[in-house]
């Protein structure tokens, strides 16, 4: 695994979050060594493919659905939603170390199989699928970026949602959940310009989808009197 986003042949890309939290123990590092190795999606990094060729995404989908989970923390809701649609294919995406330890634990105990990782940053996953290839996307709390500064560098800014855009198919699902009002609001002003439609009412976003898996962060929100909030958009 690699957490760089560059190399010297490519233009630097900026990225202002946390790589890594506390030292992996043995069990995890043990998971990088013998269970990533299985489940890496090649051909993504910047170091690995400068010229940025697009992926194969036919070897990769195998006819399946493919949907992507960005930001998938420590793992619970993707490997949920695998097991749940196993004719599915999905990508996690996830540039914090940490997370990718805990969701590779989950696979080893769950014996999931229809999950490819990528553990670097999502602008260069997004930079190499193919139009049309995404079928449903999952956006799931974020980092919040509370500072009006670094609101720039949410997610829902056209940096990330315009090439997103490209890649999700037409009348498909992209879903965002989030427990900060202020992420919301940003939400709902900048996703429906990039190409989406806000299918719930703006006054009644707080009924979760039939499917879903409540995280503990999410469960920690709840303790601590934050709403969480559930938005569908579709692809115009």
């Amino acid at each position: 695994m690699s957490i760089s986003d560059t190399d010297s042949t490519t233009p630097r890309r900026n990225f202002y979050g946390r790589l890594k939290g506390k030292t992996l123990n043995a069990r995890q590092r043990q998971d990088f060594d013998e269970v990533l190795p299985d489940f890496l999606l090649d051909g993504v990094s910047r170091e690995d493919n400068p010229e940025r060729v697009m992926l194969d995404i036919d070897t990769i989908v195998q006819g399946k659905p493919l949907w992507l989970e960005v930001g998938f923390g420590s793992g619970e809701h993707l490997v949920h939603q695998a097991k749940s649609n196993p004719d599915v294919q999905f990508i996690g995406c996830e540039i914090y170390v940490n997370g990718v330890a805990s969701l590779l634990g989950k696979i080893r105990r769950e014996g999931v199989s229809n999950i490819v990782i990528h553990p670097g940053d999502a602008r260069d996953l997004l930079d190499v699928l193919p139009a049309n290839s995404l079928d449903k996307m999952f956006l799931l709390y974020p980092d919040p970026w509370p500072k009006a500064r670094h609101h720039r560098r949410r997610f829902v800014t056209p940096e990330h949602l315009d090439p997103l855009a490209k890649k999700l198919k037409s009348g498909h699902e992209f879903r965002v959940a989030t427990d900060i009002e202020d992420y919301v609001r940003q939400t709902l002003e900048e996703v429906p310009p990039a190409g989406f439609k806000l299918t719930e009412n703006p006054a009644d976003l707080g009924t979760p989808w039939d499917d879903w898996f409540s995280t503990r962060y999410e469960q920690k929100a709840l303790r601590e009197g934050r709403s969480p909030h559930y938005m569908t958009f579709i692809r115009d």
